[in-house]
């Protein structure tokens, strides 16, 4: 009983450290909370499962999603800890430090920790305030801070911008 409570605790502590990565500055030092229907964990694999009505929040940010898959390769294996969200659609909001908030949906949320690779797919948003980027798929590399959108044949990424808004603090 003791040999499986540590691993559980171990794991626990590991997904935890993956959710981090989605936080800035103040965020990452608050405590992490995550409620859903069910959980399922797979230890042989280091994969944790929360489905159903999956809740996540850490300070500011708030996940929302059907499905929240964390997976945390062996350490030789030379790969980083990935998150995965699904939903109708997966939404986040999050207040950044210079206060303006920031809101996202897709029907898949694809982090990748050890490339900080953020991937949106299927009916993706980025908004802040009233300016935002609609498309097929966004992705953003945190180290370089790029962001991409695309879509497909049948839609047109599509871009609103506020000038006024983006210049100002909150």
């Amino acid at each position: 009983m003791k040999l499986t409570a540590n691993k559980t605790l171990i794991t626990t502590i590991l997904m935890f450290s993956s959710l981090s990565a989605f936080a800035l500055k103040d965020d990452t030092n608050q405590p992490i909370n995550i409620v859903s229907d069910s959980q399922s964990l797979d230890m042989e694999n280091s994969v944790v499962t929360f489905t159903d009505n999956v809740v996540i929040t850490q300070g500011s940010i708030l996940i929302k999603a059907q499905k929240v898959v964390i997976t945390r390769p062996p350490k030789d294996s030379g790969k980083k800890e990935t998150v995965e969200a699904f939903g109708s659609p997966v939404t986040f909001h999050q207040i950044l430090d210079n206060g303006k908030p920031v809101d996202g949906r897709a029907n898949k949320v694809h982090y990748d920790l050890g490339k900080e690779f953020l991937t949106l797919t299927g009916n993706a948003q980025l908004k802040q305030l009233d300016s935002q980027i609609d498309g097929n798929i966004i992705t953003y590399d945190v180290n370089k801070q790029q962001l991409k959108a695309s879509s497909t044949q049948q839609s047109r990424v599509k871009t609103i911008l506020i000038p006024s808004q983006l210049n100002q603090k909150k």
